[in-house]
């Protein structure tokens, strides 16, 4: 099971996206799409999703953040990662996801490059 928490980053221009579980094939992992699709047609163009407490993520998951990256960029946004564990961030290395995606090793790092990026744009 997946959970998704809509928290602030102190920034308006910056959405954060806590993540809890497992980014796996099925609606939980479809929810977070929808969520992301449904920031940007809001307006919000920059989103960090907190996955330090996702414990796994499948190829579904992978193609959810690949999708919603390019989706935030022709939109004139940015996703960024935060926090991925160990075994998780080697997903995103060894399938190179992580080649287009902002990976940040925390919350703190991530926010701080999405709300420079979102001041230039």
């Amino acid at each position: 099971m997946l959970r998704i928490q809509e928290k602030p980053s102190g920034n308006d221009n910056v959405i954060v996206l806590e993540c809890a579980g497992r980014i796996t094939v099925g609606r939980d992992c479809q929810e977070l799409e929808w969520r992301i699709d449904d920031l940007s047609a809001a307006g919000r163009k920059t989103v960090v999703v907190d996955i330090g407490q996702v414990t796994f993520i499948d190829s579904t998951g992978l193609g959810i953040f690949a999708m919603s990256s390019g989706k935030l960029k022709s939109a004139g946004g940015r996703l960024l990662v935060a926090a991925p564990s160990p075994p998780v961030e080697q997903v995103f290395r060894l399938t190179k996801v992580d080649t287009i995606l902002s990976i940040h090793p925390n919350l703190a790092e991530a926010i701080a490059d999405a709300t420079s990026s979102a001041a230039s744009a």
